[in-house]
């Protein structure tokens, strides 16, 4: 059983939720409610990575990880629902079809 949140796996997920932020591309356009949906969900993504950042630099793996991944779910359901493009990448994102 894997039961134990390690640098190695924290530092990993931090690197792929990093590589996500950095390649989505907002497509909404400016003046709709999807953009500001688009903006809201980036938000949120970018707050929660950093929380991730700062409890790992805290040697708090646990709420680090937990962090992260809700920094990558905002960010899969950002991609799934089309708020921003991902050029169909589906190691990064959970995307609809």
């Amino acid at each position: 059983m894997n039961d134990t949140i390690t640098e190695e796996k924290i530092d990993r997920y931090l690197s792929i939720t990093k590589e996500a932020l950095d390649k989505l591309k907002v497509v909404t356009p400016d003046r709709s409610f999807a953009r500001d949906l688009s903006d809201s969900f980036l938000e949120m993504a970018q707050c929660y990575y950093n929380d991730a950042l700062t409890f790992r630099s805290n040697g708090d793996f646990v709420t680090s990880f937990a962090a992260v991944n809700y920094a990558h779910g905002w960010l899969d359901c950002g991609a799934r629902i089309g708020l921003w493009d991902v050029d169909c990448d589906e190691r990064l994102f959970t995307l609809y079809r």
